[in-house]
């Protein structure tokens, strides 16, 4: 179709033949193929055809004046009979006659020698028998030869066929090239270049990599001092935060090849296949140096070797793995390829993938923070029509946690609802409603809930508003609900603070105002509902993560058993029986502290909970400002708006477990 555009880019010229261009095609195969099987059937339905044994039989049908021609094949002695329709239902059964009615009839038989026979058709002729005519032609053997070889010729097109299909999946070759790479090639003519203008963020990953740019642009500057390159980058980092298209952005600034492929295409059914490929890849890069072979998800074929030796057994992954190091210390450390690879599992990584000399270096692509999701934001709205003044920074704050792929799914999400809503513009309202429906589903107004029931909603959302609200430590409120959403009743919407470092107060704090919904259905409703299964669920991980982890319980303090490799403890517990009795006491009263104190808040300010809770049962939703009407300002400041007046860039990993993500009370 467009062969010549890999040869003849940028210069195509017209062909000068006038008429269609012709090609073989597999179909014709079998267009030939079925015109075969429907022509033996064609001829067959209209032509019986029985042999005889001896001449007298043959002499029998002439005698009964049922012979109206008769054929002599001189090269194989051979005499065929047309016969009447009278003789034709005498010589074939019901059944051949039934199957094709219309059907003339033919008999054959051998003779010995030709004049003979010359002689008897004359005696035929004499008594009157036969008043037909005689012809002599050369017989042909190719009906034999085509139901001899026929089916021969179908069972070997047919596996040809079949094994072409099989051959796509490993390479587009063939059968023989199953062990080729797929890996697709991005050159520098490439129309869809991403370069760091389209990677929003990232700063300090960028900051990173642009030493391998600038390798790739100009290596004599590193070469003269006698300085290496690292042979590989490994980008590492949760999923969506642009790991791939980072890689993409640093072969559209070096301007060279770039090879993609993902850990999953090495491995095959076949063996040895895995292995092939990864030699093949490296032929390849090594053809069209300097360039960057990207591997996307490579704990796909990277995974540790060792733990699971599969009953002893060859393991086709592990040969993967072994090709995949022997190549990548093969070529030489100034040869101009560059690995790439991504991958949101490290910790599982085989420690000789990730040794000086391979992956020299790890470049943690973590989630955005503020400022860098205000700028993804800008990124992902300059092909979208929005409202003019529309407020970026306050879209960045109510998007913690979010990564860049979440960010591109809120600005989509808000022009499909725009669209929805018939407006000609992206305004504040839309991106509001994309967040509220990524985190906590679709409104579900329909679902049916009775007086009482709200009423327990109501009661129970306005105990996390009014605690949160009275704490230092705890999420500023954004939304209070009572529609269902998702699978919650009722759901309360939070702005975690991005906090570097998280004190023991601030996490007592938000246990204290998780249980505010659990605490206030008990005070004002005199009894406990099920509504409350995801707040203790949070509470007690929370209170784990305080004792086991970080070491902040006043009884066993400064211990942690926390394992960030995954590997060390396995399935044994690091702590003794009695230890355990120990941390369990250590948690329940962690919660049964901040219980009371939840409900000494609740008791302290029970008038403005209970108007709250009306405001709730009568509107359904509330928000930050009828909070504050009902309770006055907050005497705290909150750390987000410190960082957007000051604009400061200082960013460092939050503790594993509390990771700043959008949160939802129900």
């Amino acid at each position: 179709m467009a062969l010549f555009d890999f040869n003849n880019k940028g210069n195509k010229k017209p062909s000068s033949s006038k008429g269609p261009k012709f090609g073989f095609n597999l179909m014709w195969m079998y267009v030939i193929i079925a015109a075969f099987l429907l022509s033996v059937y064609y001829f067959d339905n209209n032509t019986l055809e029985k042999k005889l044994d001896t001449i007298d039989q043959f002499e029998d049908l002439v005698k009964t004046g049922g012979v109206e021609k008769i054929t002599i094949y001189r090269n194989n002695k051979e005499a065929e009979a047309q016969l009447s329709k009278s003789a034709t239902q005498q010589v074939f059964s019901a059944q051949e006659l039934q199957a094709a009615p219309d059907a003339e009839g033919k008999v054959e038989v051998k003779f010995g020698d030709t004049q003979s026979f010359e002689k008897k058709i004359e005696t035929w002729k004499q008594e009157g028998w036969f008043k037909g005519s005689v012809s002599y032609a050369d017989a042909s053997d190719y009906s034999h030869i085509f139901w001899t070889f026929g089916p021969i010729i179908l069972l070997v097109a047919l596996w040809f066929f079949m094994f072409r299909r099989m051959g796509r999946d490993g390479g587009g070759g063939g059968v023989f090239s199953v062990g080729k790479s797929k890996a697709q090639i991005f050159d520098k003519d490439s129309e869809n270049k991403v370069t760091f203008k389209d990677v929003a963020g990232l700063n300090e990953a960028k900051t990173e990599i642009e030493e391998i740019v600038e390798f790739l642009k100009n290596p004599a500057r590193y070469t003269d001092l006698g300085g290496k390159i690292p042979k590989g980058a490994l980008l590492v980092g949760p999923p969506g935060t642009g790991k791939t298209m980072l890689a993409k952005a640093v072969a559209g600034e070096a301007n060279v090849p770039f090879f993609s492929m993902s850990g999953s295409d090495f491995v095959e059914m076949f063996v040895g296949v895995g292995a092939s490929r990864v030699r093949d890849l490296f032929r390849q890069a090594k053809e069209k140096a300097p360039c960057i072979v990207f591997i996307d998800e490579i704990d796909a074929v990277g995974r540790a070797r060792g733990k699971n030796a599969n009953m002893g057994s060859n393991d086709e992954r592990e040969n993967t793995l072994n090709q995949l190091l022997t190549e990548m210390d093969g070529f030489g450390s100034n040869s101009g390829v560059i690995i790439l690879a991504a991958t949101n599992r490290a910790d599982i990584l085989d420690k000789a993938l990730l040794r000086a000399g391979r992956f020299d270096r790890q470049i943690y692509v973590d989630l955005p923070d503020l400022n860098d999701r205000v700028a993804i934001f800008n990124v992902h709205l300059r092909n979208k029509k929005i409202v003019e003044g529309l407020d970026v920074d306050l879209l960045a704050r109510q998007t913690p946690g979010f990564s860049g792929a979440d960010i591109a799914n809120v600005c989509n999400e808000a022009a499909l609802i725009a669209a929805r809503n018939n407006k000609k513009a992206i305004d504040k309202q839309d991106f509001i409603d994309a967040v509220d429906r990524i985190i906590g589903g679709l409104e579900k107004k329909s679902k049916v809930l009775t007086n009482s029931e709200k009423k327990a909603i109501a009661i129970h959302e306005a105990g996390h508003a009014t605690i949160s609200w009275h704490l230092q430590y705890a999420n500023p409120l954004i939304k209070v609900t009572i529609v269902p959403r998702g699978k919650a009743l009722g759901a309360a919407w939070y702005l975690p603070e991005e906090r570097q470092i998280v004190p023991a107060q601030a996490i007592l704090d938000e246990i204290c105002a998780t249980l505010g919904g659990r605490a206030a259905e008990e005070l004002f409703l005199g009894n406990i509902s099920t509504g409350a299964a995801n707040d203790l669920e949070k509470v007690t991980k929370q209170a784990y993560a305080m004792v086991v982890y970080y070491g902040m319980s006043a009884d066993i303090p400064n211990i942690s058993y926390y394992d960030s490799t995954g590997q060390a403890y396995g399935f044994s517990k690091p702590y003794s029986e009695e230890r355990a009795k120990k941390i369990d006491d250590e948690v329940s009263r962690i919660i049964a502290e901040q219980y009371a104190r939840a409900k000494e808040i609740l008791l302290a300010h029970a008038d403005g909970h209970g108007k709250l809770a009306d405001v709730l049962l009568t509107r359904e939703v509330i928000f930050t400002a009828d909070v504050e009407e009902i309770f006055g300002p907050r005497p705290w400041t909150s750390r987000t708006d410190e960082i957007l007046a000051s604009k400061t860039e200082d960013s460092a990993p939050t503790p594993p477990p509390f990771k700043d993500q959008p949160q939802i009370e129900g």
